[in-house]
């Protein structure tokens, strides 16, 4: 009996040790589901808010897969009778939702055709003699294949990263040789600090923004493709413009001059050779879609999804892209799951009353605020909370539904909260070495260790702020996008 309790022990140990994720996630649920709701809210609204947090705890510390967590909260609305299944999956044929799938789609056939690295080649052939050269060259290829790439994983991680990296080993940058700080640190913090104003700059250039459109039209507000790019345009290229000479004062490479580069880039267009058929059709599909989410959009009123869609089929019927590799593209039937599960429940939050019963208890805590203040407030807050999270998709779906109708109560002019909001969501991915799908990439290459990362992310998510809320009013007001 005395050699048996301590197995017993450290089996247990064990068990707890392997299933905390689980264990947690299930008790969050069943204890809020099962609680009385609180006073003024209806019974349903609470258990469907049980439901919502549980599967936002779900997305953070990953019992299993984002996927099956968010499949697990939509099967509960309905088995619980909190919803109707119709109700439940209602958000399966939701525009925003198709939007980013679709997108996700185009992106696989710039990766399958090649034309993304000959884009990132060309720039780094055309002004990457010096290393500023090389940081605005990585900026202008994120610019231009972000629209139609919405995962930053994918962008930094397919593309920019592997660039960033042979270009730092070509001069001998390498953390296992203790030489980092030669190029690779310099060229790999300007690649990930770029990439968020890049994803600030489109709405399909990261998942989790089309979440606030989402809530954005909820609050009667009609955030689109063009409005989300024309208002970050300017603040943008802004943006982009001054981080590498910020980063030359704080963060400078030994490497000032980089002539190899120029050459490694003009090998690797040799090696890709001349521009093949299936190029030319994805510039054209890629053209054109730029074309029918901005201006077309006005012009011929094609709603933007059906745009992408039209673009897809292009891709499919030249036989650019087959329905394997629509198949095998497991980040857009992901998306379209989790991200199903969240508009739904963010949809019937509103209308069951959860929302409006938060937003006034939230604001009466600000009523002595003019709206500018508690603005920068209610943006602060937003921003500086995801410290606390290792997602900004979990972050976006758990705080934007509550913090944009927050901001409309307080007074602040409905096109600048949901702005405001789509474009902070962006800054705070890049505070620590976990905040988004592509930080954990950067980091674990060794070219910028973990205090440096993160006093980078906090500069800079100041410094990106600073310059929307400086730059942006005079551009929004110049534009007739936001009235103060």
């Amino acid at each position: 009996m005395q050699t048996v309790a301590p197995v017993v022990a450290q089996t247990k140990k064990n068990f707890l040790a392997a299933n905390w994720q689980r264990i947690v996630w299930a008790a969050l649920f069943l204890i809020l589901f099962f609680s009385p709701a609180p006073q003024g809210l209806s019974h349903q609204a609470w258990q469907l808010f049980a439901i919502f947090i549980s599967t936002i705890l779900g997305f953070i510390i990953k019992p299993y897969p984002m996927v099956v967590v968010a499949l697990t909260g939509i099967v509960l609305c309905s088995l619980t009778g909190t919803l109707k299944a119709k109700e439940a999956l209602s958000s399966f044929g939701d525009t925003s939702i198709w939007l980013i799938v679709t997108a996700f789609f185009i992106s696989r056939a710039f990766s399958k055709t090649g034309l993304g690295q000959r884009i990132a080649y060309l720039f780094m052939s055309k002004v990457g003699k010096t290393t500023l050269g090389l940081a605005y060259a990585t900026s202008l290829t994120n610019l231009v294949i972000a629209p139609v790439v919405p995962s930053n994983t994918a962008r930094l991680g397919g593309i920019l990263f592997p660039l960033q990296q042979s270009i730092s080993l070509a001069y001998n940058s390498d953390p296992a040789m203790g030489t980092e700080r030669r190029l690779g640190s310099f060229i790999m913090a300007n690649a990930f600090q770029g990439n968020l104003v890049v994803s600030a700059m489109f709405l399909t250039a990261a998942a989790f923004n089309p979440i606030v459109a989402n809530v954005a039209i909820d609050n009667g507000i009609h955030l689109d493709w063009g409005t989300w790019f024309l208002g970050a345009i300017v603040p943008g290229i802004v943006c982009l413009a001054i981080l590498p000479l910020v980063l030359m004062l704080v963060w400078p490479p030994e490497v000032k001059k980089s002539p190899e580069a120029v050459t490694i880039a003009k090998g690797k267009l040799h090696e890709l050779g001349p521009v093949k058929r299936e190029e030319y059709i994805m510039l054209g599909v890629f053209l054109g879609l730029i074309f029918l989410w901005t201006v077309g959009a006005k012009l011929f009123h094609v709603d933007a999804t059906i745009a992408a869609m039209a673009g897809l089929v292009v891709m499919l019927l030249t036989r650019v892209l087959t329905w394997a590799d629509l198949a095998a593209e497991k980040g857009a039937w992901n998306t379209l799951i989790w991200f199903s599960a969240l508009v739904m429940m963010a949809k019937y939050l509103n209308s069951l009353g959860f929302i409006p019963w938060l937003t006034e208890h939230l604001s009466t805590s600000l009523n002595g605020l003019g709206w500018q203040a508690a603005f920068v407030l209610v943006i602060l807050s937003y921003m500086y909370a995801h410290y606390f999270f290792a997602s900004s998709t979990a972050h976006t779906a758990a705080m934007a539904p509550a913090f944009l109708p927050l901001l409309l109560v307080l007074g602040t002019p409905p096109m600048l909260a949901a702005l405001g909001l789509g474009y902070a969501g962006n800054f705070m991915s890049g505070l620590t070495h976990y905040g988004n799908g592509s930080a954990p990439i950067f980091f674990d290459s060794g070219y910028i260790p973990l205090k440096p990362f993160w006093l980078l992310g906090l500069l800079f998510s100041v410094i990106f702020t600073v310059i929307f809320a400086l730059v942006g009013p005079i551009w929004w007001e110049a534009i007739g996008l936001v009235q103060f």
